[in-house]
């Protein structure tokens, strides 16, 4: 079973806890999701991680393209909003992430280590998560080893990042080619 199959189903982006992880997160950024298609979103977003070889490589970069097509039943403007859940993948492509972005980027301080750390150990993810929290590509992230310090740095740098981009001002903090610090240890 591939890695992006294996965090789907009981992983980082587990499909039956992850949407309420990123619906906790939307409720403090912006008021409770009432809109039944950000439920969809909230869902759907993660689900082209299914049958990738990797998490944060060329294949799992591609992963919000299967969540872009299912939301793009409501309009171009919904697609959109899966598509660029990704901060990399929206600025790799010349757009602005969008709201959900910031929502599931904040999911991770949601999500507590107790619960996370296990997910992602059994799924094997942790060591390509690890593997990119060693390097220092930017002045927000000093490089770190161990699961516990890496998830406490990593908690505290996605709500600064929320904090500092969620109004929509440019995101100088992401590298485009992904070498920087990875989504998918947030939940891309």
């Amino acid at each position: 079973m591939k890695i992006g199959t294996k965090s789907v189903l009981f992983g980082a982006h587990c499909f039956f806890l992850h949407p309420f992880f990123v619906a906790r997160a939307w409720t403090k950024l912006y008021g409770f999701p009432l809109d039944p298609r950000l439920w969809i979103a909230f869902f759907v977003h993660d689900l082209g991680y299914l049958g990738k070889p990797n998490m944060d490589g060329e294949e799992g970069e591609t992963h919000v393209e299967l969540g872009a097509k299912i939301m793009r039943i409501f309009g171009k403007k919904w697609a959109d909003f899966s598509m660029y859940h990704s901060r990399y993948y929206a600025k790799k492509h010349g757009a602005k992430p969008s709201k959900l972005c910031f929502a599931d980027k904040l999911s991770f301080c949601y999500t507590p280590m107790w619960l996370y750390l296990p997910m992602v150990n059994a799924t094997g993810e942790i060591k390509e998560y690890l593997k990119n929290a060693k390097k220092a590509e930017t002045e927000h992230w000093k490089p770190v080893e161990g699961q516990k310090i890496w998830h406490a740095q990593l908690c505290e740098y996605m709500q600064k990042w929320v904090e500092e981009h969620k109004d929509g001002s440019e995101d100088t903090w992401t590298n485009s080619d992904r070498h920087a610090i990875t989504d998918s240890g947030v939940t891309s």
